[in-house]
């Protein structure tokens, strides 16, 4: 039987592990909501929620201990606490459903829970003393661990410390929340696995959390490692986590695969059939890395890095105005284009005030028109920080609270917008701006912290392991905080984002959420990037270089025996959708023809649009409208990277197979089918065109072969190139990238 294998640090701290009902004084903050805690009584859809339940509310999660006591003990429910009849507590007797209870049993009749309960109100519900030692920190062991089959179990130890420097044993009493289902963990903190798979526990006890990362592994028998080729430290990093998880990553992708992901990756376009075929002849041993180079400095390039910051920006015509979206996207471009160093980028944008016309960085700000709006985007976008949930409360899963969310508020406060004219098409609709702005700073600050009605100080956010500056909170300081390479989160949340586009998952995942209790699958992959990109000076072409020269990126789509259920550790290319953009450009790229957008009057690819308004506002869309929205083009009114949907829908079946916009395309004059038919060439040739074109290959034997007959009984040469064409651009092979 093979030995539980752990990664994680397990200390050999000597910790008190006395029952907490069995002690002399039971206290009220940490045993009494320790319980209610492990019980869920104080979570959102319990006691917790906004409005409580019944006529009990408990902090959410027990982030108010302070705030609970009293409403437990001078509750108006008669007998919800009965000092002189305790075991007869409504708070005993409807958790363990001795009378009726909604929300169930929570414990039973005589469990520790019960118990710690019953000794609390006994001793008279007594409150904590001031002097009593606060919990200031929690430690696990193990923090990561890979479980090979047959051991199937790992018990996690849950060690919490206090302010008098003592420590306890709280694995009972904390609370285990696994990422992915494939686990079942008792009430003691013993994890057992019912699939293979990877998990993260956040494991919670009070207002403390941290990160427990466990893998089951299949046995595997007769695994063999096979020693891959590595190019950088990127593979290193991958391949040294996936061979002590039994995994062998895929084979290096062909030719023909890489250079369409490559052009799809860097430019959202296909390779052109003379492309492809010279790139898949070229004899050449360092041709990848030449394409790359190429690519980067393609002017697609910004094109396509342009639209991805447009989404990120709320680059969008209702609170930007058509004038506000197209210098906005174009300084985007510019600055892509001449390879601005990504830490300027971010500066420039967050420092952005003025003219909107004038200084295009400014409409960062015009489509943020609330100080929290803008503390939000900002640690979303630069910190990758969801900020939202410390608005009301302690945010649940971080260390963010209330404090911390209306002073970093406040850095944003004082700022309005001088509108020089607004000839708004709706007149009823407030939030529609038409005409340039001037983005005003230093003004009369009007934030209220809700609990107290004043202005709140103003502080960024106390990120561990980083200094917080306590005298100036200019939006140049705060420019200079973010970007700092001492900044932790920045760089790492960068590159990330960069890893997401590249590999349709991010290496923290969700790519805009870091946080402790959603850790990085690979740390080591992480802050191999982290260091790249800050040595390169901040260079998105630089990391990109970085890491498309890897072998983890040019790996086959095509799984084998061990990775195939795999699709968080990057052993194979994830196969993905194209985007709505790129897809609507391949199908015009192959059939030779050019979108039409509404107000757009020059030829102008989808991935070049600077804005969304005539794809989602428009009451009578053009075709190729029509279909980027059905296709997922978000409508940029979040700052996130997941508010673009690559999801698959049947109204996109319906679309492809027999909607208008493919329809046209096909049937128009003048297109690429046209050009063959008047061309002369062989149905041979043909087929060979259209093949490569559309699926950058030749078509194999079988392929070729049945195409050809095809057409050569077809009555309607053109006819039959339509619905040759038409089967092409349907497939799979065509719609995906892989």
């Amino acid at each position: 039987m093979r030995p539980l294998i752990f990664l994680g640090l397990i200390l050999g701290t000597a910790v008190s592990s006395i029952s907490f009902s069995s002690a002399e004084h039971v206290s009220f903050q940490h045993e009494v909501m320790a319980v209610f805690s492990k019980a869920g009584c104080n979570d959102g859809g319990c006691h917790g929620s906004a409005r409580g339940q019944g006529s009990l509310k408990l902090s959410l999660r027990g982030e108010s201990p302070d705030l609970d006591y009293p409403a437990i003990t001078q509750s108006k429910a008669s007998r919800l606490l009965m000092r002189d009849a305790p075991e007869k507590s409504l708070l005993l007797r409807k958790p363990s459903l001795q009378l009726g209870h909604e929300g169930g049993r929570r414990f039973t009749a005589g469990s520790l829970e019960y118990e710690t309960l019953l000794k609390w109100i006994q001793s008279g519900a007594p409150q904590d003393p001031a002097s009593h030692p606060k919990l200031i920190g929690l430690r696990v062991a193990p923090a990561e661990a890979v479980i090979i089959e047959p051991a199937d179990s790992v018990s996690i130890t849950v060690t919490a410390t206090f302010s008098d420097g003592t420590e306890r044993d709280v694995s009972r009493w904390a609370v285990y929340e696994p990422s992915d289902l494939i686990c079942d963990i008792d009430e003691g903190g013993r994890a057992v696995a019912t699939q293979f798979g990877e998990t993260t526990i956040s494991v919670r006890y009070l207002n403390q959390q941290a990160p427990v990362k466990l893998a089951f592994v299949p046995s595997r028998p007769g695994f063999q490692w096979v020693e891959p080729s590595t190019s950088n430290a990127i593979d290193e990093a991958v391949f040294a986590k996936l061979r002590r998880l039994r995994l062998n990553p895929s084979e290096r992708c062909d030719d023909a695969t890489f250079i369409r992901r490559a052009f799809l990756d860097l430019l959202g376009l296909l390779p052109t059939a003379e492309e492809s075929q010279h790139f898949v002849r070229d004899v050449t041993l360092n041709k990848r890395a030449l394409l790359i180079d190429a690519l980067l400095g393609r002017p697609e390039f910004a094109d396509q890095w342009a639209l991805k910051w447009s989404d990120l920006l709320r680059n969008e015509e209702k609170a930007l105005d058509e004038t506000g979206v197209t210098r906005f996207h174009g300084w985007i471009r510019d600055s892509i284009a001449a390879n601005k160093p990504m830490d300027q980028f971010a500066r420039e944008l967050v420092t952005g005030i003025g003219s909107t016309y004038e200084n295009p960085p400014a409409n960062y700000y015009r489509a943020l028109r609330d100080p929290t709006l803008r503390a939000e985007a900002t640690a979303q976008l630069f910190l990758g920080t969801r900020l939202q949930c410390a608005r009301c409360h302690r945010h649940p899963y971080e260390r963010w609270t209330q404090d911390d969310y209306y002073q970093f508020a406040s850095v944003f406060d004082g700022m309005d917008y001088k509108i020089l004219k607004n000839e708004r098409r709706d007149k009823l609709d407030k939030n529609q701006f038409i005409g340039e702005q001037i983005v005003q700073v230093g003004l009369e600050k009007k934030l209220k912290d809700p609990r107290s009605g004043e202005n709140p100080q103003s502080a960024f956010l106390p990120i561990p392991g980083m200094a917080r500056p306590s005298e100036e909170k200019s939006l140049e300081a705060l420019g200079a905080w973010l970007t700092s390479p001492d900044n932790p989160l920045f760089s790492k949340v960068q590159v990330n984002r960069v890893w997401f586009q590249l590999f349709g998952r991010g290496i923290v995942d969700p790519v805009d959420d870091f946080r402790s209790t959603n850790p990085a699958v690979n740390p080591e992959l992480l802050s191999v990037l982290e260091k790249e990109f800050i040595a390169s000076g901040f260079d998105l072409r630089h990391l990109i270089r970085f890491i498309m020269s890897s072998e983890t990126y040019q790996l086959s789509a095509l799984p084998n025996e061990t990775n195939r259920e795999d699709e968080r550790n990057f052993s194979r290319t994830l196969v993905q959708r194209l985007s709505a953009e790129t897809l609507l450009d391949a199908m015009h790229q192959v059939l030779g023809t050019s979108p039409q957008f509404t107000g757009i009057d020059r030829p102008m690819r989808a991935g070049q649009l600077p804005g969304v308004e005539s794809i989602h506002r428009n009451r009578k869309p053009k075709r190729d409208e029509h279909f980027l929205k059905l296709f997922g083009r978000p409508v940029r009114q979040l700052n996130s990277d997941l508010e673009r949907s690559n999801a698959t829908s049947l109204a996109q079946v319906f679309e492809m197979t027999s909607g208008r916009t493919l329809h046209a395309m096909l049937a128009q004059e003048n297109n690429r089918l046209s050009e063959l038919v008047g061309s002369g060439a062989s149905n041979r040739e043909i087929v060979d065109t259209l093949y490569w074109t559309a699926l950058v290959r030749p078509p194999n034997a079988a392929e070729a072969e049945e195409a050809r007959a095809y057409l050569n009984r077809a009555g309607n040469r053109r006819h039959a190139l339509e619905d040759l064409a038409w089967a092409l651009l349907n497939s799979k092979e065509f719609m995906l990238k892989r």
